[in-house]
Protein backbone atom coordinates (compact mmCIF):
# COMPACT_ATOMS: atom_id res chain seq x y z
CA UNK A 1 0.00 0.00 0.00
CA UNK A 2 2.79 2.41 0.87
CA UNK A 3 4.52 1.76 -2.46
CA UNK A 4 1.28 2.55 -4.31
CA UNK A 5 0.89 5.80 -2.41
CA UNK A 6 4.49 6.72 -3.11
CA UNK A 7 4.02 6.03 -6.81
CA UNK A 8 0.96 8.29 -6.83
CA UNK A 9 2.92 11.05 -5.13
CA UNK A 10 5.66 10.80 -7.72
CA UNK A 11 3.12 10.96 -10.56
CA UNK A 12 1.57 14.05 -9.00
CA UNK A 13 4.89 15.86 -8.78
CA UNK A 14 5.09 16.33 -12.54
CA UNK A 15 1.80 18.23 -12.84
CA UNK A 16 2.87 20.44 -9.93
CA UNK A 17 6.28 21.04 -11.49
CA UNK A 18 4.70 21.80 -14.86
CA UNK A 19 2.13 24.13 -13.33
CA UNK A 20 4.80 25.90 -11.28
CA UNK A 21 6.81 26.42 -14.47
CA UNK A 22 3.64 27.82 -16.06
CA UNK A 23 3.09 30.30 -13.24
CA UNK A 24 6.74 31.33 -13.43
CA UNK A 25 6.46 31.77 -17.20
CA UNK A 26 3.41 34.02 -16.77
CA UNK A 27 5.24 36.16 -14.21
CA UNK A 28 8.35 36.38 -16.42
CA UNK A 29 6.19 37.36 -19.41
CA UNK A 30 4.61 40.13 -17.36
CA UNK A 31 8.00 41.33 -16.19
CA UNK A 32 9.39 41.40 -19.74
CA UNK A 33 6.39 43.36 -20.97
CA UNK A 34 6.74 45.83 -18.11
CA UNK A 35 10.45 46.23 -18.74
CA UNK A 36 9.83 46.88 -22.44
CA UNK A 37 7.29 49.59 -21.64
CA UNK A 38 5.36 49.30 -24.91
CA UNK A 39 3.22 46.68 -26.69
CA UNK A 40 5.02 43.80 -28.32
CA UNK A 41 4.94 43.55 -32.11
CA UNK A 42 2.72 40.46 -31.83
CA UNK A 43 0.32 42.43 -29.62
CA UNK A 44 -0.01 45.25 -32.14
CA UNK A 45 -0.34 42.96 -35.14
CA UNK A 46 -3.02 40.80 -33.49
CA UNK A 47 -4.93 43.87 -32.30
CA UNK A 48 -4.85 45.45 -35.75
CA UNK A 49 -6.23 42.26 -37.30
CA UNK A 50 -9.14 42.16 -34.85
CA UNK A 51 -9.91 45.85 -35.22
CA UNK A 52 -10.39 45.28 -38.95
CA UNK A 53 -12.96 42.56 -38.15
CA UNK A 54 -15.12 44.62 -35.82
CA UNK A 55 -18.78 44.38 -36.82
CA UNK A 56 -22.17 44.42 -35.02
CA UNK A 57 -22.59 40.64 -35.32
CA UNK A 58 -19.31 40.10 -33.47
CA UNK A 59 -20.11 42.63 -30.77
CA UNK A 60 -22.93 40.63 -29.18
CA UNK A 61 -21.02 37.40 -28.39
CA UNK A 62 -18.01 39.42 -27.22
CA UNK A 63 -20.17 41.50 -24.89
CA UNK A 64 -21.88 38.35 -23.60
CA UNK A 65 -18.52 36.81 -22.73
CA UNK A 66 -17.51 40.07 -21.06
CA UNK A 67 -20.64 39.81 -18.89
CA UNK A 68 -20.44 36.10 -18.07
CA UNK A 69 -16.69 36.01 -17.51
CA UNK A 70 -16.28 38.84 -15.04
CA UNK A 71 -18.01 41.37 -12.83
CA UNK A 72 -20.63 39.96 -10.42
CA UNK A 73 -21.56 37.05 -12.70
CA UNK A 74 -18.11 35.65 -13.37
CA UNK A 75 -16.57 36.41 -9.98
CA UNK A 76 -19.46 35.51 -7.67
CA UNK A 77 -22.47 33.87 -9.32
CA UNK A 78 -20.67 31.32 -11.53
CA UNK A 79 -18.32 30.04 -8.76
CA UNK A 80 -21.21 29.76 -6.29
CA UNK A 81 -23.35 27.99 -8.88
CA UNK A 82 -20.53 25.49 -9.45
CA UNK A 83 -20.28 24.83 -5.73
CA UNK A 84 -24.04 24.27 -5.44
CA UNK A 85 -24.02 21.94 -8.45
CA UNK A 86 -21.06 19.89 -7.19
CA UNK A 87 -22.60 19.57 -3.74
CA UNK A 88 -25.88 18.47 -5.33
CA UNK A 89 -24.11 15.59 -7.09
CA UNK A 90 -22.32 14.67 -3.85
CA UNK A 91 -18.87 15.99 -4.71
CA UNK A 92 -17.93 18.05 -1.61
CA UNK A 93 -14.17 17.90 -2.23
CA UNK A 94 -14.73 19.02 -5.82
CA UNK A 95 -16.94 21.85 -4.58
CA UNK A 96 -14.28 23.03 -2.16
CA UNK A 97 -11.58 22.68 -4.82
CA UNK A 98 -13.56 24.76 -7.32
CA UNK A 99 -14.23 27.68 -4.99
CA UNK A 100 -10.69 27.76 -3.60
CA UNK A 101 -9.21 27.60 -7.11
CA UNK A 102 -11.44 30.47 -8.26
CA UNK A 103 -10.49 32.60 -5.24
CA UNK A 104 -6.75 31.93 -5.47
CA UNK A 105 -6.71 32.50 -9.23
CA UNK A 106 -8.51 35.84 -8.84
CA UNK A 107 -6.18 36.85 -6.02
CA UNK A 108 -3.02 36.06 -8.00
CA UNK A 109 -4.40 37.95 -11.02
CA UNK A 110 -5.05 41.07 -8.94
CA UNK A 111 -1.60 40.81 -7.39
CA UNK A 112 0.08 40.68 -10.79
CA UNK A 113 -2.11 43.46 -12.16
CA UNK A 114 -0.97 45.71 -9.32
CA UNK A 115 2.64 44.57 -9.67
CA UNK A 116 2.97 45.14 -13.43
CA UNK A 117 0.36 47.89 -13.91
CA UNK A 118 0.37 47.47 -17.67
CA UNK A 119 -1.60 50.08 -19.61
CA UNK A 120 -4.64 48.81 -21.47
CA UNK A 121 -5.06 49.33 -25.23
CA UNK A 122 -6.63 52.54 -26.51
CA UNK A 123 -9.41 50.78 -28.41
CA UNK A 124 -11.73 49.64 -25.59
CA UNK A 125 -15.40 49.06 -26.31
CA UNK A 126 -16.22 48.46 -22.63
CA UNK A 127 -15.07 50.06 -19.39
CA UNK A 128 -12.37 48.20 -17.45
CA UNK A 129 -10.32 48.71 -14.32
CA UNK A 130 -6.61 49.42 -14.20
CA UNK A 131 -4.03 46.79 -15.09
CA UNK A 132 -4.01 44.92 -18.37
CA UNK A 133 -1.71 41.99 -17.54
CA UNK A 134 -2.87 39.31 -17.00
CA UNK A 135 -6.46 39.05 -18.23
CA UNK A 136 -8.71 38.23 -15.29
CA UNK A 137 -11.54 37.06 -17.55
CA UNK A 138 -9.28 34.58 -19.33
CA UNK A 139 -7.65 33.43 -16.09
CA UNK A 140 -11.11 32.81 -14.64
CA UNK A 141 -12.15 30.88 -17.76
CA UNK A 142 -8.98 28.78 -17.67
CA UNK A 143 -9.44 28.03 -13.98
CA UNK A 144 -13.03 26.88 -14.53
CA UNK A 145 -12.01 24.76 -17.52
CA UNK A 146 -9.09 23.20 -15.65
CA UNK A 147 -11.24 22.44 -12.59
CA UNK A 148 -13.86 20.69 -14.72
CA UNK A 149 -11.20 18.68 -16.57
CA UNK A 150 -9.46 17.67 -13.35
CA UNK A 151 -12.74 16.70 -11.69
CA UNK A 152 -14.52 15.04 -14.62
CA UNK A 153 -12.34 14.86 -17.70
CA UNK A 154 -9.28 12.71 -16.94
CA UNK A 155 -10.59 9.84 -19.08
CA UNK A 156 -10.87 9.23 -22.81
CA UNK A 157 -14.64 9.01 -22.52
CA UNK A 158 -14.75 12.60 -21.27
CA UNK A 159 -12.76 14.09 -24.17
CA UNK A 160 -15.56 16.57 -24.74
CA UNK A 161 -14.79 18.21 -21.39
CA UNK A 162 -11.30 19.02 -22.66
CA UNK A 163 -12.66 20.35 -25.96
CA UNK A 164 -15.38 22.45 -24.33
CA UNK A 165 -12.94 23.87 -21.78
CA UNK A 166 -10.35 24.79 -24.40
CA UNK A 167 -13.01 26.34 -26.65
CA UNK A 168 -14.30 28.47 -23.77
CA UNK A 169 -10.82 29.76 -22.94
CA UNK A 170 -10.02 30.57 -26.58
CA UNK A 171 -13.39 32.28 -27.07
CA UNK A 172 -12.84 34.38 -23.95
CA UNK A 173 -9.34 35.35 -25.08
CA UNK A 174 -10.61 36.42 -28.49
CA UNK A 175 -13.48 38.36 -26.95
CA UNK A 176 -11.22 40.28 -24.57
CA UNK A 177 -8.86 41.23 -27.37
CA UNK A 178 -11.71 42.02 -29.76
CA UNK A 179 -13.24 44.39 -27.20
CA UNK A 180 -9.89 46.15 -27.00
CA UNK A 181 -9.43 45.72 -23.25
CA UNK A 182 -6.43 43.38 -23.48
CA UNK A 183 -3.42 42.70 -25.61
CA UNK A 184 -3.06 39.11 -26.79
CA UNK A 185 -0.13 38.53 -24.41
CA UNK A 186 -2.44 39.48 -21.53
CA UNK A 187 -4.77 36.66 -22.50
CA UNK A 188 -1.92 34.17 -22.91
CA UNK A 189 -0.63 35.04 -19.46
CA UNK A 190 -4.13 34.75 -18.00
CA UNK A 191 -4.76 31.35 -19.58
CA UNK A 192 -1.47 29.91 -18.33
CA UNK A 193 -1.94 31.36 -14.88
CA UNK A 194 -5.54 30.24 -14.41
CA UNK A 195 -4.90 26.65 -15.47
CA UNK A 196 -1.64 26.39 -13.53
CA UNK A 197 -3.19 27.59 -10.27
CA UNK A 198 -5.91 24.94 -10.60
CA UNK A 199 -3.36 22.16 -11.18
CA UNK A 200 -1.20 23.19 -8.21
CA UNK A 201 -4.25 23.14 -5.91
CA UNK A 202 -5.51 19.86 -7.37
CA UNK A 203 -2.40 17.76 -6.76
CA UNK A 204 -2.59 17.54 -2.93
CA UNK A 205 -6.25 16.44 -3.00
CA UNK A 206 -6.29 14.38 -6.20
CA UNK A 207 -6.88 11.14 -4.30
CA UNK A 208 -9.79 12.66 -2.38
CA UNK A 209 -11.36 13.87 -5.62
CA UNK A 210 -10.88 10.49 -7.29
CA UNK A 211 -12.54 8.74 -4.35
CA UNK A 212 -15.73 10.76 -4.59
CA UNK A 213 -18.78 9.11 -6.20
CA UNK A 214 -19.07 9.41 -9.96
CA UNK A 215 -21.99 9.01 -12.28
CA UNK A 216 -22.45 5.39 -13.26
CA UNK A 217 -22.17 4.41 -16.88
CA UNK A 218 -25.29 2.90 -18.40
CA UNK A 219 -25.03 -0.85 -18.84
CA UNK A 220 -25.07 -2.22 -22.36
CA UNK A 221 -27.74 -4.60 -23.58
Amino acid sequence: MSSVREARKIRRRWPVISASVGITAAVVLGALITFRGSPLAADEEFMNELLEERAPWFDLPALFLDWVGGHLVGIVIVPIAMVIWLLAIRRPWAAGFSIVAAAVSAGVVQLLKALFDRARPDFMLVASDEGSFPSGHVANAATIAAVLVLVFGLTRERWWVWVAGAAYVVAMALARTYLGVHWVTDTIGGAILGAAVAVVLWAPIADRLAAEPRARRPRGG
